[in-house]
């Protein structure tokens, strides 16, 4: 059963019906062709039809995977970036207690992460971790060269042959790599370290129901069967029904691009439960790498509220009007909280005393909308019943289809990533790489 719900009430003041309306018959054709593989990119739609396709062989292997791993190591080392982590961590988090780290007894190993940046001081401190504690990894890759989990993975598997030995190392090591080609795969052969495969199909920020994200969410010891079932079940309902905005991919679609085409060119993600900052951040990554090209696209942020009310929110109450804001709603928490009644109440909070603490943020989060909507913010919501793989299931799917159709209505590929290797020429060029010779030269005259 579909859970997820898209209300645009919030938008009325600023775009019509009619303005929305005006995408149907484009959108329609955008899922004709991301169905038939005909638009741009389409190399790259595996991620289309695969959580039908995703078989009980590589579920099952997953989970037995999950469950030595669990034997061998209090922590699991991810070894990613872009994509290639940030999936997997939105649902770790996402599902996860919001101390985890400082629970006393843990039944599954902690996630850790490494390949995401290049701070010495982060590897550093991570390999300070490592010293003391049981740990394995998994390394994610097409290629194996991408400079920060290359890099990354070097120094950890380094440190797992001298702490382990050359078979202990071994035995702690997954490949997540390319099926046929690339340096990881190549030393994955040699080594015969244990491996998976990325489809040819996947790119890296679709990933996240292939091994890239389902290994490291078992690991942490959640439920990927139930993930996986919630992007079919979305997936079931998005394609019943492509030629009306009853579908919510439809109507998110049409309603931001209606907004776009209004001047509205930032899109803030906001979310109301911090353990839902690495989805908002997901989020971030598939949207902007997906859009942002040939001088178009909308600008993807995201803030936390409360929290960030108390820092961004004087911006998005009264600067540029140039923003409009997507709210991802949680119905139901999963505990519940009430607050005490105290005889002196000093701090004057009596008033709410017996209700619980989700009341309260609710009506902070219904108070924002209305605040903002004054001050001239268009508002979408996006609603999940509750924080479980099911619903995280239906949102990453929702997520990426909607991504996938605003990509082309913004006639882009939303499946490349040509302006990332930008910053990789001029670093590679700087530290002398072989082959950059010119580059170097290039670069080197600029900083005259």
């Amino acid at each position: 059963m579909i859970k997820l719900k898209v209300n645009i009430d919030k938008v009325s003041d600023f775009i019509s019906k009619k303005e929305i309306n005006n995408f149907r018959n484009e959108i329609k054709t955008h899922f004709q062709s991301i169905l038939n593989k005909t638009g741009k990119g389409n190399d790259f739609l595996g991620w289309v039809d695969l959580p039908n396709e995703i078989s009980e062989d590589l579920i099952s292997k997953i989970e037995a995977d999950a469950k030595k791993i669990k034997k061998l190591a209090k922590l699991f080392v991810v070894i990613g970036i872009g994509g290639s982590y940030l999936g997997a961590r939105a649902v770790i988090e996402a599902l996860s207690h919001n101390f985890n780290s400082l629970l006393p007894e843990k039944e599954f190993p902690q996630i850790l992460y490494a390949g995401q940046n290049i701070g010495e001081d982060y590897l550093s401190d991570l390999l300070d971790i490592l010293d003391k504690n049981d740990y394995a990894l998994a390394v994610i890759s097409k290629s194996g060269t991408t400079t920060e989990p290359a890099l990354a993975f070097r120094l950890l598997k380094n440190h797992l042959e001298i702490k382990y030995g050359k078979e202990g190392a071994i035995e702690r090591i997954i490949a997540i790599t390319d099926s046929k080609k690339g340096a990881l795969k190549h030393l994955s052969d040699k080594e015969k370290y244990s491996t998976y495969i990325i489809p040819d199909d996947v790119g890296g920020r679709y990933s996240v129901l292939t091994p890239v994200g389902l290994l490291p969410i078992a690991v942490a010891g959640f439920n990927i069967r139930e993930l996986i079932n919630g992007a079919k079940e979305m997936r079931k309902f998005i394609l019943s029904d492509i030629s009306s905005l009853n579908n919510p991919v439809a109507l998110y679609a049409a309603t931001r691009n209606a907004l776009y085409r209004k001047g509205f060119t930032t899109e803030i993600m906001v979310n109301y439960q911090p353990t839902l900052f690495y989805l908002t951040e997901w989020w971030k990554q598939l949207y902007g790498e997906s859009e942002g090209k040939e001088n178009k696209g909308i600008f993807p942020a995201g803030v936390s509220f409360t929290t960030d009310l108390h820092s961004m929110g004087q911006y998005i109450q009264e600067g540029l009007r140039n923003i409009f804001e997507t709210v991802l709603s949680v119905e139901n928490t999963k505990k519940t909280l009430k607050i005490p009644e105290v005889k002196e109440d000093l701090d004057k909070l009596n008033y709410i005393a017996g209700r619980r603490v989700d009341e309260v943020n609710k009506n902070a989060e219904l108070g924002t909308t209305l605040a903002h909507i004054d001050g001239g913010v268009p508002n979408i919501k996006i609603t999940i019943n509750k924080i479980d793989e099911e619903n995280l299931g239906q949102l990453i799917y929702f997520y990426e289809m909607a991504c996938a159709v605003s990509g082309y209505i913004l006639d882009v590929n939303p499946f490349d990533q040509p302006g990332v290797e930008a910053y990789k020429k001029n670093m590679f060029a700087l530290l002398g790489k072989p082959g950059f010779e010119k580059e170097t030269k290039d670069i080197l005259k600029k900083m005259k």
